[in-house]
């Protein structure tokens, strides 16, 4: 299966930031953003389109699908429950340190550990390749990103951020 991962562009939100499955809007100006990317993917007639249901996906997904496309909730972003919205400097130091020192297994306050994310993308794949796709479009989030490269390379999660995933970045894998 050939699979084309793409991440959203840039969000509203100022860097040091914790919005992960917060709903923020795009920075602008995306369309200009939206073009660039979709003249580096194939040509999309045919192939189904999937997209995290948040909206700074779903607005690209809608560009580059022309409206036919697909939510899946699996693809969301990792849930950072207590944290989402505030910035890294004001996460309560404690907590905060023992999930960086395990964000793999160490669930965040009210959200997610890695590995449950992981299990989300995981579970989406399986779901893929059991309905025999051979090409697929997916607009998601960088952890999700991560989590598909982990699978297809077999890489231990708590090695996911040596794979660099820029906004508007662009991932061609096969999974077989």
């Amino acid at each position: 299966m050939e699979i084309y991962l793409v991440r959203h562009t840039e969000t509203i939100c100022e860097k040091g930031i914790c919005y992960g499955q917060a709903d923020v809007d795009l920075r602008e100006p995306y369309l200009q953003e939206f073009e660039k990317i979709k003249q580096q993917l194939p040509l999309l007639k045919e192939i189904p389109v999937f997209s995290s249901p948040l909206k700074r996906c779903t607005q690209l997904a809608d560009f580059l699908s022309n409206g036919d496309f697909q939510t899946d909730a699996r693809l969301m972003e990792m849930h950072f429950g207590d944290w989402e919205l505030q910035s890294w400097d004001e996460i309560p130091k404690e907590p905060l340190n023992k999930w960086m020192e395990d964000f793999v297994s160490v669930q965040v306050p009210h959200g997610e550990s890695f590995v449950l994310l992981y299990d989300r993308v995981r579970s989406f794949i399986e779901d893929l390749k059991r309905k025999n796709i051979k090409k697929v479009l997916i607009i998601t989030h960088a952890g999700v990103i991560r989590s598909f490269l982990c699978y297809q390379q077999n890489l231990p999660l708590q090695d996911a951020f040596q794979n660099k995933c820029n906004f508007g970045a662009i991932f061609k894998i096969i999974l077989k």
